[in-house]
């Protein structure tokens, strides 16, 4: 009993002590911080969509934002300058005047940003009231880009915080991309962010412009906390516990702010413990009310272009189809249409169209009357038609190309006129077109046949190298503007009659 007592005294004594002025031996400071970040991508069109998106939108909720959160990041992830109607005629120039408005704290070039080629791209960067960066995008010889930073380091509240910028590494495959070189995505950027840890950076966001495949592997890498990411036109956000990720929707449609709280533990020693959690808020556009400064500017653009493009062309008689999956995995009446224009303008014997080209992301009903407007949104890229003459396996060997990757949809799947194909999706890439009829025949590997497209992929683009080494008998500056070869054979067979007739078959349909 005694024992015990003794035990209890020294106890309250211990406790005594501390009460009276000793310190634990492991104090620790708190600090509290809120961090937003906003991102964006894929904005190609300046205007909304039945009262959904558009820069004004985007602006008025930017504004907000910022208004609201002190430390608010608004990030932008690729893709602004093309392809739209307007962008079509000013190469872009519309979306750097809307988006100086309310300026992005970092730029990420998409493959869009090169469409109209790489000085076009430096003009719209030196114009932009917001600093653009890739850490993966060099010239040719491997030295920086001039005017295009790498990684940034902010200081929030005493926070190191650093933002990776990545471009999409398959950007010369389908785009004008000149001589830059695009070092691989994923690799980049978990470099740049252990880079980054070894420099002090105490919280990493990545703004990248990539696939969902690409977005998956960034994630397991564990090298991020956050991930905003572009380029599959789709909404969603997602969190393991270690890092917090957005896809970026398309024209500002669909918005989703990361609100970010983050615990810092400081030792006495100087150690830091941070520790956050995201809480990830969803914003329809259709909710918002435009930024009237935006708007003013949008409106004054939309009159412009209803002065010359709300002109009738002819009547579809029957359903056209250029929704994304359609027109980059089977065939689809507007892709018919579009490839069957190119071959009546050139008198060519097969015509090849890519889907990815085609962006109007639409269907029209039987009786719609089509518009300037209608083919412009479709053909939004500027491209030339062009005429080259090929034997027959380079032929085949590009509609394997442009079947190689129909899985992933990607842009370079081919609709076609004047030929037909049959095709499996599960063969190995290289080896899957089963049959290729050129006017209801074999293709005879050997013969020569001429082949009318439009000048990106006849250079290469989408990985159209088979269409190379022909003789050209209609180069990019002496072809029309494809659009318009579209719009002339609408008003020639004074409307519409494309439909699906079975030119792509895929083996099991």
């Amino acid at each position: 009993m005694k024992k015990t007592a003794r035990l209890l005294a020294a106890t309250l004594l211990g406790t005594s002590m501390l009460a009276g002025g000793a310190l634990p031996l492991s104090a620790e400071e708190m600090q509290k911080i809120d961090l937003t970040i906003l991102g964006v991508g894929d904005i190609y069109n300046f205007a909304d969509h039945r009262g959904r998106g558009g820069v004004a939108r985007l602006n008025a909720v930017a504004r907000a934002e910022r208004a609201a959160h002190p430390n608010m990041l608004y990030v932008f992830d690729g893709d602004m300058l093309s392809p739209s109607i307007l962008s079509g005629f000013d190469h872009g120039q519309n979306m750097i005047d809307l988006t100086n408005i309310v300026p992005f704290d970092i730029a990420v070039p998409g493959n869009h940003e090169f469409d109209f080629g790489v000085e076009n791209f430096m003009e719209k960067m030196a114009a932009s009231a917001y600093p653009w960066a890739a850490i993966n995008i060099t010239n040719g010889d491997g030295s920086p880009v001039e005017g295009l930073g790498g990684v940034v380091m902010r200081d929030i509240e005493g926070l190191k915080v650093a933002l990776i910028p990545v471009a999409q590494d398959t950007t010369p495959e389908v785009t004008s991309s000149g001589d830059l070189q695009f070092g691989d995505t994923v690799d980049s950027a978990v470099a740049a962010a252990k880079q980054a840890r070894a420099d002090g950076a105490e919280f990493i966001i990545a703004v990248v412009q990539t696939d969902r495949g690409n977005d998956a592997e960034l994630i397991k890498s564990g090298a991020f906390d956050v991930i905003i990411s572009g380029d599959d036109h789709s909404y969603g956000t997602y969190y393991d516990g270690r890092t917090a990720y957005v896809e970026t929707s398309i024209d500002g449609k669909f918005l989703s702010p990361v609100d970010i709280s983050i615990t810092i533990k400081t030792r006495d020693d100087g150690r830091r413990k941070i520790r956050w959690v995201p809480s990830f808020r969803f914003i329809d556009t259709a909710t918002v009310e435009p930024d009237p400064e935006t708007q003013a500017q949008v409106d004054a653009y939309q009159a412009k272009l209803d002065e010359s493009l709300n002109v009738a062309l002819g009547v579809t008689e029957g359903p056209l189809d250029s929704r994304r999956n359609v027109v980059r995995g089977e065939e689809s009446a507007m892709g018919n249409l579009i490839a069957d224009a190119l071959r009546w303008a050139t008198g060519a014997d097969v015509a090849i169209a890519n889907g990815g080209g085609i962006r109007g992301d639409r269907v029209y009903e039987p009786g719609t009357t089509l518009t300037r407007r209608d083919i412009l949104t479709e053909l939004p890229f500027g491209n030339a038609t062009v005429v080259t003459e090929l034997p027959g396996s380079q032929i085949l060997a590009a509609i394997e190309n442009g079947v190689s990757q129909v899985e992933r949809g990607s842009g370079r799947f081919p609709q076609v006129s004047g030929m037909s194909y049959v095709y499996d999706p599960t063969a190995e890439p290289g080896a899957r077109v089963q049959s290729l009829l050129i006017g209801g025949e074999p293709v005879d590997p050997d013969k020569l046949y001429t082949l009318a497209t439009n000048n990106y992929i006849l250079a290469g683009g989408d990985g159209y190298a088979a269409l190379g080494g022909g003789r050209v008998l209609v180069d990019a500056a002496n072809g029309n503007l494809m659009a318009n070869d579209v719009m002339n054979y609408i008003e020639a067979m004074g409307g519409v009659t494309a439909k699906v007739e079975g030119r792509i078959k895929a083996v099991g349909e």
